[in-house]
């Protein structure tokens, strides 16, 4: 009877728009993997039919439903929540989910999350600061025998997320949504 009740809810909001709606009860039985990473179903089709508050609560459910600590959970929701305007929720969600620094320190995530946070804020100081330290950090040769899935060689743009950084710049003062994929 509980998820009967929840998958009514999700559907029938009346804040949503068809295009917004989806399945709670079948959506939270999905593993982490098929919740967070396929790019058609979990929360995806909802981020791609821009309905971001609706993304961002159903990241959140997940999250809750499965006592879910992973920082990437976290982020993706931050980002949700900062495509849909709610900036101070996005600034909190971030925050959660930097890395300790002894396991980030090669890897500049924290740096990443610390530059998108200075954006919410309105503070290109801290953004450039940020984008300089990520700008300059050496590759760690974990990069260099990288495979993709099937085993193949990939790689990797180095330094991750820059791009992201420098998007901020040159969309500076626009909405978050906008700003993350600035063209150059």
């Amino acid at each position: 009877m509980f998820s009967i009740v929840l998958m009514v809810l999700a559907a029938a909001s009346p804040e949503a728009s068809p295009k917004c709606s989806y399945d709670l009860r079948n959506t939270l039985l999905l593993d982490e993997r098929a919740f967070d990473q396929d790019m058609n179903g979990g929360w995806r089709p909802l981020a791609a039919n821009e309905c971001y508050f609706e993304a961002a609560e159903l990241i959140q459910k997940w999250r809750e439903s499965h006592g879910a600590k992973d920082s990437t959970l976290y982020w993706h929701e931050g980002q949700m929540r900062a495509s849909a305007g709610q900036y101070s929720q996005a600034v909190s969600l971030f925050e959660a989910s930097r890395h300790p620094a002894d396991q980030d320190r090669k890897w500049g995530w924290n740096l990443y999350v610390d530059g998108s946070i200075a954006f919410l804020k309105g503070d290109m100081d801290a953004l450039r600061s940020a984008r300089d330290k990520l700008s300059v950090l050496p590759a760690p040769p974990e990069l260099e025998d990288l495979k993709d899935i099937n085993g193949n060689p990939s790689r990797v743009a180095w330094p991750m997320n820059l791009h992201v950084l420098d998007a901020f710049m040159r969309c500076w003062g626009q909405p978050y949504e906008v700003a993350y994929s600035c063209p150059k």
